[in-house]
């Protein structure tokens, strides 16, 4: 993950230290455990397992960027001859690759061409928001977390930053009006309101299965290696419940901790409208945007109302899911764009191919596939088992709750630490093995994994929206680790665990 907020110099240290000393720990803890003598374990595991160690360590501490570490394990092992080239690269053209790169299309023509801004200026220009301090707090997270459930957490972090900025200007202004001088760097209300536009960027991520990588991960590694299919419906009911569980926790922790000291801000009202006002009539490549991804979304959630209409394996519901996979759809939806014209006579289209290409996160994708390669390879050299029997025996973990919260755990540390797509490529092989080999369902530690690895708030380097917001100025390091402390704390244990153990149960897994 390449971090842009603004380091102090002791964190660049800290930065380059940690990345020098990744760069030779990496490979030098890979032939360490290469050479070790350990009993019970196949060659090919054996390999295997130093190679994870590798890939691990430089997913952690960055010394090259995390794409080129994940393909570093697919490459390896096919010269180590552990598997051949075409079982290594085979997950990079897995079906869940295409369903991400559909929607990264879908979102790059909805804020190439605005819509995103206007979505988010029409809900904080209704009457309720007003100029209170507390609901435009409540707004702005509002939008930022249902956009994030459709748009990358990343994206619509910089886009809800502007908007951020533009209020707390506003603010500042009436301030100056009123014959008193503010410091955003030291108002708490800005902290609040710019960790607001961070954090509910994570928190809408995990709504739907294409919120954030970690859900399309732990979807990916279920099927391949529990196989079990996980639908974008079922998906977004625990994924619903969770985003709003967590924003509640957010806003209520923001609110407390950084309050206004105004019952109004002055010009808000005035400065939404004025912005959206400048956004003009809807236009014709808004329109199409809306048409495709309005078909995308109906399309991923009608198999769930066919289920329940008539029966999860009936014949229609078998039949949509043949043609209609939420791949297919979601490439449909994104391929859509390059037919719909917003010019005909220039033969101009909603999206290009330039455009396409510059919106399309290929380091995640690669990421993705990386990811795959290593958990589908741990599964069938036999580590992954080993491992899961490892971990069993060590920790006592054979009930369904206390795997989640060991994972759940687990996994947030780590989020904390890395890239929470790299965290979850670590965590979700060993987490579903660890399931499977205690006999029990692996659907809820999966779950678990990819909500957890959404609740990285402490540090700026945990997700890049955190990254974005802090590098405003206005965030205090030692603010943003003791209000992510308390919502991570708060989130894993009131929302997180009980509600894989209990909600995903009730949803049929």
């Amino acid at each position: 993950m390449q971090v842009n907020a603004k380091l102090t110099l002791e964190e660049q240290k800290f930065d380059f230290r940690r990345k020098t000393i990744g760069l030779f720990l990496g490979p030098a803890l890979g032939l360490l455990i290469y050479f070790m003598p350990i009993a019970g374990l196949k060659a090919q595991a054996h390999g295997l397992l130093a190679i994870v160690a590798f890939v691990a360590t430089w997913w952690i501490t960055e010394p090259v960027p995390i794409p080129v570490s994940s393909m570093l394990g697919p490459v390896i092992a096919s010269l180590m001859g552990i598997v051949n080239p075409t079982q290594a690269f085979a997950p990079f053209a897995n079906p869940l690759i295409f369903l991400f790169m559909g929607s990264f299309m879908l979102a790059t023509a909805m804020m190439s061409h605005g819509l995103d801004k206007r979505f988010a200026y029409a809900i904080l220009s209704m009457k309720w928001v007003g100029s209170s301090p507390t609901r435009i707090l409540l707004a702005l997270g509002l939008v930022t977390a249902l956009c994030s459930g459709w748009v990358s957490n990343t994206a619509t972090a910089a886009m809800m930053f502007p908007i951020a900025m533009g209020l707390l200007l506003a603010i500042k202004d009436m301030h100056t009006a009123a014959g008193r001088e503010i410091d955003l760097e030291k108002y708490k209300y800005a902290t609040g309101l710019m960790l607001m536009a961070g954090y509910a960027s994570s928190v809408g991520g995990v709504l739907t299965p294409v919120g954030t990588p970690p859900n399309i991960i732990m979807i990916g590694l279920l099927e391949q290696m529990g196989g079990v299919r996980v639908s974008f419906f079922q998906w977004m009911i625990w994924g619903s419940i969770a985003m709003i569980a967590y924003f509640g926790i957010v806003f209520v922790v923001l609110k407390k901790m950084f309050p206004a000291d105004v019952d109004h801000i002055e010009g808000a009202e005035q400065l939404i409208r004025e912005r959206r006002a400048n956004l003009g009539p809807w236009k014709a490549g808004e329109i199409n945007a809306v048409i495709a991804f309005t078909a995308a979304v109906v399309l991923w959630v009608l198999p769930g109302f066919l289920a329940m209409i008539y029966g999860a394996g009936d014949p229609i519901l078998n039949t949509y899911n043949k043609y209609f996979s939420e791949a297919v759809v979601a490439m449909l939806a994104g391929l859509m764009l390059f037919l719909l014209p917003t010019n005909w006579a220039e033969r101009k289209f909603t999206l290009s191919w330039a455009d396409a290409v510059k919106g399309i996160d290929w380091g995640t994708l690669i990421l993705f596939g990386g990811g795959l390669s290593l958990g589908g390879m741990m599964y069938t050299t036999g580590l992954s088992k080993w491992l899961g029997d490892l971990i069993v025996a060590a920790t006592g973990a054979n009930s369904q709750a206390v795997i989640v919260t060991i994972f759940a755990v687990f996994s947030l540390i780590m989020s904390e630490l890395t890239s929470h797509t790299a965290a979850t490529n670590m965590v979700g092989p060993l987490g579903i093995t660890v399931a499977i080999s205690a006999g029990l369902n692996p659907v809820p530690v999966a779950v678990a994994i990819a909500l957890s690895s959404s609740l990285g708030f402490m540090l700026p380097v945990s997700t890049p929206p955190n990254a974005i917001v802090y590098g405003s100025g206005f965030i205090p390091i030692t603010k943003m680790i003791k209000s992510g402390a308390i919502i991570d704390l708060i989130g894993i244990a009131l929302v997180t665990i009980p509600l894989v153990i209990y909600v995903v149960k009730w949803v049929g897994y």
